[in-house]
């Protein structure tokens, strides 16, 4: 799989379309649905959902499942209130919208913060996939993310953004096909699904929903599916990697399609990954890995679980591994490429280098992966001292993400809203979002907040050492327990969950009261390309928008006989489509999909 990954990079980067700067960062505006549906899958649900999840329900209970239902409300948002604000600004920077919307600095903060965001995300993907391999192989942890690491550094930087899409495509099947395999395998010999579900029933991890509407319960329907959706509309909204899939497609129609086929390939991994954890708790019910120290944390859980359901068919559990690294691959790959692209538009070219020419952007592009390559692999030793892989992947992105999402809100949906306010909305969120987030992981350490695990046994397990060891850890845990930790302040007990939500509504309501006291912004004067589409449809009833230039006509292409000018500015074509030589017609026109064939790919 690795192999073929490079094969992919070579293929694009030495005999593919001669690259410059659109077409390594863009895929030249290209590409058709599937490749781009299956990246957008691919991007953000990788090796930290197939490790992370199974080991969260076979620990805390299968009312995890619930996130997958805030990917409903996810997908129709991404696609009709943010994605076509993008797609009319035609940006390859996504944060170049915060500067034609706020100003420079609030562009360069955005920026950022996503660089900042997108490095520890990238190096939390490496070390699951080689914690993966070392449990189930022996392979040495370092050897694998090297591994990782160096190949995905070679197919993104030689062969761009196409290279990605196709690897990440190829990656999503070996993912799905790897989970599907070896979850039925497992389910089957344990007695079925049926019995998988009476065992976790008699446990308590088959609890569906928790109505709890305490914030600082972990998982409830609140935290999981509202909560959620704050969570994961940051990464489907505004997150730079998916934006610029969206707009590597041809057509408008084929974003909004690859985002509905994303939905319903999102909603079936969690599910199948959410049901692993069961099989897990079935496989291990009177013999816990973890107390029985035959692991050492939860998310080597599934891997064990691989061996010992596979470990006697020669060449099988490489299949699992194979589909772990293809998560981890599609990731980092994705990450490296977009924040090239940010580095390069937000930073060279704006601030740097304004000439700089499209060649040596090109070449800037290619140093910028590597570059931010050899980091991701150097931010590994990091990642390792982070705990469970799943809830510090999301914590990430609710203590760094919301703050941007925030930003982006605050800009398309408030039009009164003042660049003066959406800086300081901006620092002042993230300060608290970092406060709340190290004040979490300091009161943890102390002992003050402590995670509430299903019960498990050891009363099955068959090894000699089983009695010192669980001796051991009684006598040196003794003291402290004695030892009252006291109580935490109260919003360090807010769920991770959460977080995203919370960041996000600190910038709007810090930088409306800015605004109110420095000004509001004269919406006369607002490109109304920068604003949702959503103001437009209730404009009528929305006060304070007298002035507001109209929104211009969506279908503004010239289309004749089924021809499609491309060159005009908001036609359902992407702008920055160029056909290959065989698809031009007569008369200089293009040749190509209408809106309504193009729903088809």
């Amino acid at each position: 799989m690795l192999l073929v990954s490079a094969v992919i990079g070579i293929f694009y980067g030495c005999f593919g379309k001669k690259q410059d700067t659109k077409e390594f960062l863009m895929a030249g505006k290209s590409m058709t649905t599937f490749p781009v549906a299956m990246s957008l899958i691919a991007s953000f649900m990788s090796a930290i959902t197939l490790l992370g999840t199974p080991s969260e329900v076979y620990q805390f209970g299968f009312s995890y499942w619930l996130i997958g239902f805030s990917y409903f409300l996810v997908m129709p948002a991404a696609s009709y209130l943010y994605f076509p604000v993008f797609y009319n600004l035609q940006v390859t920077s996504a944060y170049e919208y915060l500067e034609r919307r706020f100003n420079r600095a609030v562009r360069w903060l955005g920026s950022l913060v996503f660089i900042v965001q997108m490095s520890l995300y990238m190096a939390i993907v490496v070390y699951a996939p080689a914690l993966a391999l070392a449990q189930v192989t022996g392979f040495n942890v370092y050897i694998s993310v090297s591994l990782i690491c160096f190949v995905c550094i070679f197919y993104t930087t030689l062969g761009g953004m196409k290279a990605v899409l196709w690897t990440d495509a190829l990656q999503t099947v070996i993912m799905y096909t790897s989970m599907m395999f070896v979850i039925i395998k497992g389910a089957v010999d344990l007695g079925g699904f049926n019995e998988v579900w009476r065992v976790n029933m008699e446990s308590g991890r088959a609890q569906l929903i928790d109505w709890d509407p305490n914030p600082a319960t972990r998982h409830t329907f609140w935290t999981l599916v509202i909560g959620g959706y704050f969570t994961w509309i940051t990464i489907y909204g505004v997150n730079q990697a998916q934006v610029q899939r969206y707009l590597s497609l041809q057509t408008k129609q084929m974003a909004i399609n690859a985002l509905w086929i994303n939905m319903v390939g999102l909603f079936i991994l969690m599910i199948t990954c959410a049901f692993g954890g069961m099989v897990v708790y079935a496989r291990y019910m009177d013999c816990d890995p973890i107390r029985s120290g035959v692991v050492s944390k939860g998310d080597q859980l599934f891997p064990l679980f691989v061996m010992d359901t596979l470990g006697e068919f020669r060449g099988l559990p490489g299949l699992f591994v194979a589909g772990i690294f293809s998560g981890a691959l599609s990731t980092v790959s994705s990450g490296m490429n977009s924040l090239a692209a940010i580095v390069l538009e937000d930073f060279v070219k704006v601030g740097c280098f304004p000439n700089l020419s499209d060649e040596a952007g090109t070449w800037t592009s290619r140093g910028l992966s590597l570059f931010f390559g050899l980091l991701t692999f150097g931010l590994v030793f990091v990642a390792e001292q982070l705990g469970n892989v799943l809830s510090a992947a999301l914590s990430i992105f609710g203590m760094v993400g919301g703050p941007l999402l925030g930003l982006f809100t605050l800009g398309m949906f408030f039009p009164w809203a003042n660049a003066i306010g959406a800086f300081v909305g901006g620092i002042v969120s993230l300060g608290l979002m970092f406060w709340i987030g190290v004040g979490y992981q300091i009161a943890s350490s102390l002992g003050q907040i402590t995670l509430n695990r299903l019960p498990t046994s050891i009363e099955g397990c068959d090894f000699l050492n089983i009695t010192s060891t669980v001796a051991t850890i009684t006598t040196s845990v003794a003291p402290e327990i004695l030892e009252d930790p006291g109580e935490p302040f109260g919003l360090y007990k807010l769920s991770y969950m959460w977080y995203s939500a919370t960041g996000c509504f600190t910038v709007i309501v810090v930088g409306m009261l800015v605004t109110l006291v420095t000004g509001m912004n004269d919406v006369s004067t607002l490109d109304p390309r920068c604003l949702t589409p959503a103001i437009f449809w209730f404009r009528r009833w929305i006060p304070g928008l007298t002035g507001l230039k109209e929104l211009p006509e969506e279908d503004k292409s010239t289309i004749q006989k089924g021809s499609i000018d491309i060159t005009a500015p908001n036609g359902n074509v992407n702008p920055g489509y160029e056909a290959d030589a065989g698809e031009k017609g007569q008369g200089g026109q293009f040749r190509y999909f209408t809106e309504k064939e193009s729903t088809g790919l």
